[in-house]
C-alpha cells in the first residue's frame, strides 16, 4: 500500500484518485476523481517555498508518492514552468503555486506529488 509518514490510503480506490485533486493554495481543481493512477517512485522536487532564491541550486525534497497522468489533456487546471533536463515542473495554472509535480518530456507522462495537493 502506501509507504509514507502521511496517510493517503483513503485517497486511492482501484489504483486511482478517489476524490478531486486540488491546489493547496487556491482550491482550484487540478484532477477530477478517477483520472490519475497512484505510483510510488523517488524524485527530488524543488520546495514550493525556497528559503534563499538560488535558481541554479534550489532546495529540494525527496518525494515518493505521485498521481500519474498519461495525457496532459486529463488535467483540469495545470501550468508548466521551467524545463530542467528532461523535465518540466507542474504548477497550479490559477495561482502559479508549485512545483506540484513534474512532467517527463521523453515519456510525456506527468507526476503530481500527493503531498503538494489536497484531496476533496
Amino acid at each position: 500500500m502506501l509507504h509514507n509518514n502521511e496517510n493517503y490510503e483513503g485517497e486511492v480506490s482501484d489504483g486511482k484518485n478517489r476524490r478531486s485533486v486540488k491546489c493547496k493554495y487556491c482550491n482550484s481543481v487540478i484532477l477530477s476523481p478517477a483520472s490519475a493512477s497512484f505510483t510510488s517512485l523517488e524524485f527530488q522536487l524543488p520546495l514550493i517555498k525556497q528559503k534563499k532564491v538560488n535558481e541554479s541550486n534550489p532546495e529540494t525534497e525527496n518525494v515518493s508518492l505521485f498521481w500519474v497522468v498519461n495525457d496532459i489533456f486529463t488535467f483540469q487546471n495545470v501550468g508548466f514552468s521551467n524545463t530542467v533536463g528532461n523535465n518540466k515542473y507542474l504548477t497550479c495554472a490559477d495561482c502559479e503555486a508549485g512545483p506540484i509535480g513534474y512532467h517527463d518530456i521523453p515519456s510525456k507522462i506527468s507526476y503530481v506529488a500527493l503531498n503538494r495537493v489536497i484531496h476533496c
